[in-house]
């Protein structure tokens, strides 16, 4: 048998028990930039998911869950950061402000970029390598996923807080899913409680995913269905095309069954049969040296 596939499959079926689910941390303890309130809403947090030190490959995933912006579904959350426990990698699972509540872009964006800088500041006490560290998005956690992937920047060397002046670039992204461009087959709800009701054009083209990648943006993880309704496949043609152009490497994977929103098409703790996706996503990040 494929040497690969009974790695996979240990990974899949194997129990992990001694992975550890730490308190979400504030990213900003004194108060996050822009924010609207002192409320939990107003102040962003990763949740910390470390996998059995045994099994740790030293890679880390921020790990952004969809709900339009408008809300953050669990499955795209903990689900994932439990699953990827598995494969030895630390989760941190980011809760980022919404348009729900009042916050609109860059606010998202600012987000996410500093939930990888907190990271590599502090690799050292979760034992990863700075440098191995990606992003992973569903749905309207994949558009600010793929936002980052294609608006990072080299950090400020000029700044005083120290976590900002590091590089908020992902080594890779994993976009399920994802809504992708703010046009008109992107997805509508995404798009009001990101843009607002009124955006310019050309704040409609900047945060259009597709048209912004370079040959900076860093390698593509890209899954999606055919049949989903809420957000078309176009998303994900459109981007993994733009990738090609931009000889930025990739792995595309478009499946004809499946609903919109289905995750891992399982539950923890067992994952018991969970989708191809998963599979082919571990492969791939063995690949990548994000899993041993």
């Amino acid at each position: 048998m494929n040497p690969w596939i009974v790695l996979a499959t240990t990974l899949l079926i194997a129990p992990s028990l001694r992975a550890e689910v730490r308190d979400p941390i504030p990213l900003w303890p004194a108060g996050a930039p822009g924010a609207l309130g002192q409320a939990a809403q107003d102040s962003p947090t990763v949740t910390p998911y470390l996998p059995d030190p045994g099994r740790a490959s030293g890679a880390a995933i921020v790990v952004c869950p969809g709900g339009g912006y408008g809300g953050l579904a669990p499955h795209e959350g903990n689900d994932y950061a439990l699953f990827l426990n598995r494969a030895g990698i630390a989760c941190f699972v980011l809760k980022y402000r919404l348009g729900s509540n009042g916050y609109r872009h860059p606010v998202m964006l600012n987000d996410a970029a500093r939930a990888v800088r907190w990271v590599r500041a502090n690799a050292a006490a979760y034992q990863v390598d700075p440098k191995r560290v990606g992003i992973m998005g569903s749905s309207a956690g994949g558009h600010l996923a793929s936002t980052l992937m294609t608006h990072f920047d080299a950090g400020d060397p000029a700044a005083t807080d120290p976590i900002e002046r590091l590089s908020s670039r992902p080594d890779l992204g994993i976009l399920c899913y994802p809504v992708i461009t703010m046009e008109s087959f992107g997805h509508a709800g995404s798009k009001r409680n990101l843009l607002g009701d009124t955006p310019s054009a050309e704040l409609i083209r900047l945060l259009s995913n597709e048209t912004q990648v370079t040959a900076q943006t860093p390698p593509a993880f890209i899954w999606h269905t055919w049949e989903d309704k809420a957000v078309p496949v176009r998303n994900a043609l459109e981007f993994a095309a733009a990738l090609d152009r931009n000889k930025v490497p990739f792995d595309l994977h478009i499946y004809q069954a499946g609903q919109h929103g289905i995750g891992l098409a399982t539950k923890p703790p067992e994952f018991t049969n969970p989708h191809p996706w998963a599979a082919d996503l571990l492969f791939w990040l063995k690949g990548q040296n994000f899993v041993k």
